[in-house]
């Protein structure tokens, strides 16, 4: 990933950018962003409940650290020592296996401090990240999809699968994603922060079980309506088995604004390079469409912005340069204006 001339960083430093997501989306984001300005705040789902993060979960009752952890170690020196020891994944066996040095870490740490923030902020701390992660909420939660089973007829009854994890397992169409419990707070660190902002993102990563899981907190999605700042939604580059198969990018508009509204996210950046193979076959470009269609809400305009943002050497996923590139173009371009 090419670096940000000390100009660029200079220009953007003032840019204070909050980042909405879950996952390897997100950090990609994040990766790309640090090049730019300091002031990143990430408010990151824990609705994960599978692999170590749901194992460590379910056995000791914290919140899932994965999505929290990946995050961290974005906005953490991709090359220290300490960063790749976060990431280690263990193997070969044993009751550690598949566990994440970096879970077992912020999970111990909550025990040590009593809090599962003040966990986050130190490791934050200990890795000397250039920017703040905070969780969309406290509470754990589990998400709950209501899927449509094949053939997919509006009559069809509908079947509800519970846990991040089995949703996109399940392969039938989702025809909406919500959160148990009922009126789950929102931590209130991640309001401050999108009200402060002067630009929002949200994306790129898995729409129903990375991204909605954030917004359908009732306080994110208030604080994001009352928001001033400039509010963009980065479309994924490829669909997703098992949620967004067979969508285009009014598909993936569509089913945002069915969760969460009209106007929350009037920008959509979308990738246009659409001719690069990919060599998994479950696996399609997101088709471009450049404005409202039959999936997007009725009198819900947007704009989408479209660009090269693919990774070429991995083009199911976005380059975390070209990406952060554009969002910066973006802001700065909507800023001179406005």
């Amino acid at each position: 990933m090419p670096s940000a001339t000390a100009s660029q960083q200079q220009d953007s430093q003032a840019i204070n950018v909050v980042a909405i997501g879950g996952g390897t989306g997100l950090s990609t984001l994040l990766r790309g962003l640090k090049a730019y300005t300091p002031h990143i705040t990430a408010i990151v789902t824990v609705a994960d409940d599978g692999g170590s993060s749901g194992r460590l979960s379910r056995s000791l009752g914290v919140l899932p650290p994965g999505d929290l952890r990946t995050c961290i170690a974005a906005l953490a020196d991709d090359e220290a020592l300490l960063t790749q020891l976060f990431q280690y994944r263990f193997g070969h066996g044993g009751e550690l296996d598949g566990h994440c040095f970096g879970n077992l870490f912020i999970t111990a740490l909550a025990a040590v401090t009593g809090s599962f923030e003040r966990a986050i902020l130190e490791t934050g701390r200990v890795l000397a990240i250039q920017g703040r992660i905070l969780p969309s909420t406290l509470q754990n939660v589990t998400l709950v999809a209501d899927l449509r089973a094949e053939p997919a007829t509006a009559s069809a009854a509908l079947t509800r699968i519970e846990g991040e994890s089995a949703i996109p397992k399940a392969g039938w169409p989702i025809e909406r994603v919500s959160l148990q419990p009922d009126g789950v707070r929102a931590y209130p660190e991640a309001v401050r922060a999108i009200l402060a902002a002067d630009l929002i993102v949200a994306g790129p990563g898995s729409l129903f079980t990375s991204i909605l899981p954030n917004l359908l907190v009732d306080g994110i999605r208030r604080a994001l309506a009352a928001s001033s700042a400039c509010k963009l939604y980065v479309c994924n580059v490829a669909t997703q088995p098992g949620e967004t198969d067979g969508f285009d990018v009014g598909q993936h508009v569509g089913a945002l604004q069915r969760h969460v509204g009209c106007g929350l996210f009037p920008y959509i950046l979308a990738n246009d390079n659409l001719h690069i193979g990919l060599e998994q076959p479950q696996l399609k470009p997101v088709a471009l469409s450049h404005g409202p269609t039959s999936a997007s809400q009725p009198g819900c305009d947007y704009q989408v912005i479209a660009a090269d943002v693919v990774d070429r050497a991995a083009p199911w996923r976005h380059d975390a340069g070209k990406l952060a590139e554009q969002v910066i173009r973006f802001y700065e371009n909507h800023r001179t204006s406005s």
